[in-house]
This record gives structure tokens, sequence and C-alpha cells, in this order.
């Protein structure tokens, strides 16, 4: 979009299965001018991936219910939709680098929600 908010233009999918938790992270990134969608679980954020082409980004925490982590989700997203940025957070885990796709972040909870919003600003220039 030119002279548009371009981060408008993308949707960054938060996936989380405490609503508290959840609540936080969409009003951070929806203040910073991004669209959002939710998903209390890995299942449901496959179920949206698939009907939706504009997503920029996958949010997640590892530990959540239904089939899968947070973190295999990380790796069916990067495998099956590979243009699809990757931010991983835990309040149980330290992950390393090496644990997470190619180019996926890692920020342990209690995380600045300041710090993913300028990741994912950084994802959209």
């Amino acid at each position: 979009m030119a002279g548009g908010n371009s981060t408008k233009s993308r949707a960054i999918l938060i996936v989380e299965d405490e609503p508290l938790v959840r609540l936080c992270a969409v009003d951070a990134v929806a203040a910073a001018g991004f669209e959002v969608i939710e998903a209390a679980s890995a299942d449901e954020a496959i179920q949206i991936l698939e009907r939706r082409s504009d997503i920029l980004a996958v949010f997640t925490d590892i530990q959540m219910p239904g089939s899968m982590d947070g973190l295999t989700l990380a790796y069916a997203v990067h495998i099956r939709w590979s243009p699809i940025r990757i931010i991983v957070t835990s309040g149980r885990e330290l992950l390393a680098e090496d644990d997470l796709p190619e180019g996926g972040l890692f920020f342990a909870k209690p995380y600045d929600p300041t710090e993913i919003c300028r990741a994912l600003r950084e994802w959209t220039l």
C-alpha cells in the first residue's frame, strides 16, 4: 500500500491458551497497528492458517492443550507456510536459537510487549 500503514495489511496470529495473557498480547500488537487474529490452541491456529493468506507472523506460547504444543506448531508453520515469521514464548522453558525454526525468535515470559512489537515492525519494513 503506497503511502498507507503497511502493518494493517498483514495480520499477526497470537496463539495462547491463557485468556488474560492472550488479551495482553493482543492489545499490545493491535496498539502497534497490526490486525490481530487469536487462537487458543495450535489446532485452532492451523485451521486459521488454512483459511487466511495474509498472516505475517505467528506468536505462540509453547505449553498449550491439544494435539501439538507451540514449538511443534512453529515447525509446522515453518514447513508449510515458510514465509510466515515465528515468535515463540514460554514461562517454563528457555530456548536457544538452534531450538527454533530458521529465523524464529524466542521471548521468555514475562516478556516486554514493546520488544515483540519492535520485531514485528522490523519484519514489515
